[in-house]
């Protein structure tokens, strides 16, 4: 049975607008407890947050906090579809080099999902179910 990303992926998700500054997102992710934001444009998901791009684009370029976050998102968004499965999610991660995809369906935001949801997926079951999974991960990995 191919595990669906809908069964693993977070329903809520933190976003905010894309006028909000670097600043009030920092204070959001903290108060929060997680590591992005989605950013929304008239209710679309047009970019992410991360803690990432704290380090890389807005740190690292001494970025003042009153920047817009529109300035320093990651865009464009990549994003996947809930119905899609989990080793197309993993794929996508792979290649593209990320941690955190949004789930869009019909360019509406239905959840998130993280390198941890798919590591929480890996290590729950039965030793039998882990033996599976790493056996087609292998398989994937040759091809």
């Amino acid at each position: 049975m191919t595990e669906l990303v809908q069964n693993i992926m977070k329903h809520q998700v933190i976003t905010v607008d894309s006028t909000v500054t670097i600043k009030d997102a920092a204070k959001i992710m903290a108060d929060a407890g997680v590591g992005c934001v989605v950013v929304m444009d008239q209710n679309i998901a047009v970019g992410i947050l991360t803690e990432r791009d704290f380090v890389r684009k807005i740190a690292a370029h001494e970025k003042p906090l009153s920047t817009p976050v529109k300035e320093v998102m990651s865009s464009p968004l990549i994003v996947i579809n809930p119905d899609e499965s989990v080793w197309e999610l993993a794929e996508i991660m792979k290649l593209r080099r990320i941690h955190k995809v949004p789930v869009v369906r019909e360019s509406r935001l239905v959840g998130i999902v993280t390198t941890t949801d798919l590591t929480r997926l890996c290590s729950a079951g039965s030793d039998s179910e882990m033996r599976r999974i790493a056996d087609q991960i292998l398989l994937r990995m040759k091809s």
